[in-house]
């Protein structure tokens, strides 16, 4: 199965709950723009009319998400939910690029059911993004291997790990580094875009970009008060700033030449040691 093509940029994710902290999420470069109620669990799911206000408001500058809470409360609920808001944004430049719902209090066979539902109730170009927590046991959902193995299966593009107590360590304290990034190797190598978050600070935006992540999600780090203030412009450029210097450092520089200076004005595609 199929769950259609990939619809989301990489980049800075930040996660909003008001038209006005969009605002100062994409005035500080933020690439996605994710709809969210913190004060509802990790992901959870704002109401039909802000979540549609926000995405009227960012319009075709940047792609918008939406947390849908988890899928054990229910995919029909989440699809009306969604369904609701896409009615909202008819006849205007709004759109959700993709949703996502949690696997919290699954077992790996009640999450392939319902997350295939959900994709196949969605509306058209719409993608379903899996997720895996990496305190799974305090979650109780699959552990991440597994869900990378079975949103591999069911054809996912794109796979979010993140934390589900938000008031625990965060990701790179739910799991060391190195089970992270088999993780990551995991998910590539099965052809899925994986996105980090999980109570990250802009040192661990670096490394989650340094491990390979294509999307990285914040919202505390984002915030002036923690997650349950308010997004800053400032904060999110500081962040856009922190990822691009990471994402130059893991470029690698090509060889010099030694044999002699590259003249500025030749292209140096052709320019070649001797």
């Amino acid at each position: 199965m199929t769950l259609g093509a990939r619809s989301l940029p990489g980049g800075l994710l930040v996660s909003v709950r008001s038209v006005e902290e969009a605002a100062a999420a994409r005035s500080g470069g933020a690439a996605i723009i994710d709809v969210k109620e913190p004060s509802l669990g990790p992901l959870g799911r704002a109401d039909a009319e802000v979540a549609a206000a926000i995405a009227l408001r960012v319009g075709p500058t940047a792609a918008c998400t939406l947390a849908c809470g988890e899928l054990a409360e229910g995919w029909q609920a989440i699809a009306s939910h969604v369904h609701q808001i896409h009615g909202l944004l008819a006849a205007t430049r709004g759109r959700l690029s993709a949703v996502k719902a949690g696997p919290a209090g699954m077992d790996e066979a009640e999450w392939l059911t319902a997350f295939t539902a959900l994709a196949g109730a969605l509306p058209s170009g719409v993608e379903l993004v899996a997720v895996a927590y990496a305190d799974w046991r305090t979650a109780a959902s699959p552990a991440p291997p597994r869900l990378i193995a079975a949103a591999a299966a069911v054809g996912a593009a794109t796979l979010l790990i993140d934390t589900f107590d938000k008031q625990g360590p965060g990701l790179f304290g739910a799991a060391p580094v190195p089970e992270v990034a088999s993780w990551l190797e995991a998910a590539r190598s099965a052809g899925i875009r994986v996105a980090l978050a999980g109570r990250l600070d802009a040192r661990e935006c670096g490394t989650a970009l340094a491990l390979g992540a294509v999307i990285v999600g914040v919202r505390t780090a984002a915030c002036a008060g923690g997650r349950m203030g308010s997004v800053e412009e400032r904060k999110v450029a500081a962040l856009v700033g922190t990822l691009a210097e990471a994402w130059r450092e893991s470029v690698p520089v090509p060889p010099r030449n030694n044999h002699h200076e590259v003249d500025g004005s030749q292209n140096p595609a052709q320019s070649r040691a001797g």
